[in-house]
């Protein structure tokens, strides 16, 4: 498609995208192939404001494409509606939310979903501030606490998951919603822990230890990997990471070029940036879902927890 003239200068044709710090890897490594394979005419920017904040962006009509690592949630549907803007909900990968510490602690070999609540729920604040306080096996030292920021939607899913319920935490802990800069804090500190999408653990494997976790006491300790996400047993802390795609924005011809590409290329890239892909019928239903015009969500606006790749699949079978 030739790019539109303003002055007789060629203006590339922009695709907008912002969201998830999680997804970004992926989207990005999609943008720069595609980008390149559009030989400057099409230009597709991907900003990082978090799961929350790219949907809010998204319902405010402002971009394209929101990159989210959870499913949209009521509050975020109604925004939607009231600006009339509808969308079509596309899982592209699965996730295995990673917790980390510094690879010179030598004390921590497992943590368990109980130990982890005892660390992050709001009444650790100001309580919860030595590692034997969550557990009495682990030294009197003191922790250092890195997680997402609150328009993160890993810091939703996180929460979820360990503490019951979506943003509920301390908030005596270094927040931000910029993945690197949490790498960065447990890198640096002994006493440190952190969580984030496995891309970004992936990429630090020299300078990180991930913590294998124990979904019930008693339980086996399971280490993150594309393995332990494929045969479910790596819970509560995988789950499906999602674009969702602006139905008049998609009308656009650079953006539908864009989203095709993606469905053609993101299980490639997906995994080059540490992710595990969908099956390759997954891609193809999103495709016809595109096609069809089936819009709106198969999560009804609700967090869940523990969902695995079949029962993902089942549901946008549906």
């Amino acid at each position: 498609m030739a790019a539109a003239m303003m002055s007789g200068v060629a203006i590339a044709q922009t695709v907008k995208i912002d969201g998830s710090s999680t997804v970004y890897p992926v989207t990005e490594a999609v943008a720069e192939e595609f980008q390149k394979s559009k030989k400057g005419t099409m230009k597709v920017t991907v900003g990082i404001s978090g799961t929350g904040g790219g949907l809010k962006k998204f319902c405010r009509g402002e971009i394209d494409i929101a990159n989210a690592s959870r499913p949209i949630l009521k509050s975020e549907i109604a925004d939607c509606q009231k600006a009339g803007i509808n969308y079509y909900e596309l899982p592209i990968a699965f996730d295995a939310l990673t917790v980390v510490i510094n690879p010179k602690n030598n004390f921590i070999k497992s943590l368990t979903v109980a130990d982890l609540k005892r660390m992050w729920e709001p009444s650790a604040q100001g309580k919860v501030s030595t590692w034997d306080q969550v557990n009495a096996a682990f030294p009197k030292q003191p922790i250092k606490l890195f997680g997402a920021g609150a328009d993160s939607g890993t810091f939703d899913y996180f929460t979820e998951a360990i503490v019951g319920k979506a943003k509920s935490s301390r908030g005596d802990y270094t927040a931000s919603e910029d993945d690197n800069v949490l790498v960065q804090g447990v890198q640096r500190d002994i006493a440190a822990l952190g969580y984030f999408g496995y891309a970004y653990y992936a990429e630090n494997k020299d300078k990180l230890k991930a913590v294998p976790i124990v979904a019930k006491e008693g339980g086996p300790a399971v280490e993150p990997s594309e393995k332990s996400v494929l045969d479910g047993s790596y819970q509560p802390l995988s789950r499906p990471i999602f674009i969702y795609v602006h139905e008049k924005g998609y009308k656009r011809p650079e953006v539908r070029e864009f989203v095709e590409y993606y469905l053609k290329n993101g299980a490639k890239l997906a995994k080059e940036v540490k992710y595990v892909p969908l099956p390759a019928s997954a891609y193809v239903l999103n495709a016809e879902h595109l096609k069809k015009g089936r819009l709106g969500s198969v999560f009804g606006g609700v967090p869940e927890v523990g969902i695995t790749i079949e029962e993902l699949m089942r549901r946008e079978a549906k």
